[in-house]
């Protein structure tokens, strides 16, 4: 039987938690990404939408996770030495903590930028060899005061 953990005897407190990732791109990638040549558009701002628009709907992706009304979102991707990071925060008041928001967020973000630059990652066989996406991890889990003090 599947079922979520009951939370009801939780009291609303402030949570907020970070997760950073990581997608190892050629370095070629990397320059037309900051030259701003990638066919699709800007891989940086798409998938920033994309990860604020996915913490957003972590419940529906994620079967055990409680529909949570987030605080706060933020979504930063940035270009790396070794491709791009994203850092998705995620805020709430609330009776369960937002740690797979932001896992979901920089997840999600990070394999936007993927699918924006496949075809300049692709070898001759279609396959990805320098191309690879992780870790994805919290960084910082935050659990407040009671909300109602």
């Amino acid at each position: 039987m599947a079922r979520q953990r009951d939370v009801r005897k939780k009291l609303p407190v402030h949570r907020r938690a970070v997760a950073v990732g990581e997608l190892s791109l050629r370095a070629s990638t990397r320059r037309a990404i900051v030259e701003g040549s990638v066919e699709k558009g800007d891989p940086v701002g798409a998938a920033e939408l994309a990860g604020l628009l996915a913490m957003k709907r972590t419940a529906e992706l994620i079967p055990h996770c409680h529909v949570v009304p987030l605080t706060s979102s933020r979504v930063d991707v940035t270009t790396s030495r070794r491709g791009v990071r994203a850092t998705a925060e995620a805020e709430t008041i609330g009776r369960t903590g937002v740690e797979m928001e932001a896992l979901v967020g920089a997840s999600v973000a990070l394999l936007t930028v993927w699918d924006m630059v496949k075809y300049l990652e692709k070898d001759a066989r279609g396959l990805y060899p320098d191309t690879s996406l992780g870790p994805v991890r919290v960084v910082t889990k935050e659990k407040g005061r009671n909300a109602a003090a």
